[in-house]
């Protein structure tokens, strides 16, 4: 486990994913987005992710994930940096929030990734500043479980593919949601039971640990 950036303060002025959803809902009655860039082209992505984020709040979660979450046994903080422009974050965060609600000991925070550049540097994904990027970190230490993001690993190899071949941004935006779209946040649901899971296993009390392996 390692340390970082995020403090206290951080966890303190984060924000819920309501507190989240009820910014931009008043960013957009003033013609507005999260961050600095609020052009029509920014504005009107986030339109469309308000639609994308109702769709994905309707996931239900599999049997299997649901199992693991039961072996949450202490208390995990999921920081989470995101904008509302951002298509991905539109399509993983809520099912990210709903798998975090099913357990009572794992707690959202979220953070716009502009207004933190301390933290989101400290979180690449190959060089960039990718969101959504998820840090988990054990509430009693502090200390970072692992991370996450920006998205399932087959839809990360599809833009790393199609920006190797040089796939223009909107053919390759299209192709990304379509998979979305069909994939229905399952693929992140099995990438979460095993990072739950192992994370499960970092904060599990030692003489816990000593037993399964007895």
């Amino acid at each position: 486990m390692a340390t970082t950036p995020i403090t206290s303060e951080h966890l303190a002025n984060a924000i819920s994913y309501t507190q989240y959803r009820d910014l931009i809902d008043k960013l957009l009655a003033e013609g507005k987005t999260t961050g600095t860039n609020h052009s029509e082209a920014m504005v009107e992505y986030t339109r469309v992710n308000m639609h994308r984020m109702r769709r994905v709040e309707r996931t239900v979660l599999t049997d299997e994930l649901l199992q693991v979450l039961l072996s949450v046994q202490t208390k995990m903080i999921w920081v989470v940096l995101t904008e509302a422009w951002c298509g991905d974050a539109a399509q993983n965060l809520p099912a990210i929030v709903k798998i975090a609600d099913a357990s009572p000991l794992i707690d959202v925070k979220l953070l716009l990734r502009d207004e933190h550049p301390e933290i989101m540097d400290a979180y690449l994904t190959n060089g960039g500043r990718s969101i959504p990027k998820l840090i988990a970190m054990d509430a009693n230490t502090m200390e970072v479980l692992g991370t996450w993001g920006p998205r399932p690993e087959p839809a990360q190899q599809m833009v790393l593919d199609a920006k190797a071949n040089s796939v223009p941004y909107p053919e390759m935006a299209e192709l990304l949601h379509s998979w979305y779209a069909k994939d229905k946040s399952r693929t992140l649901q099995q990438e979460f039971s095993k990072l739950i899971s192992k994370w499960s296993e970092l904060t599990a009390p030692a003489d816990m640990t000593i037993a399964r392996c007895s």
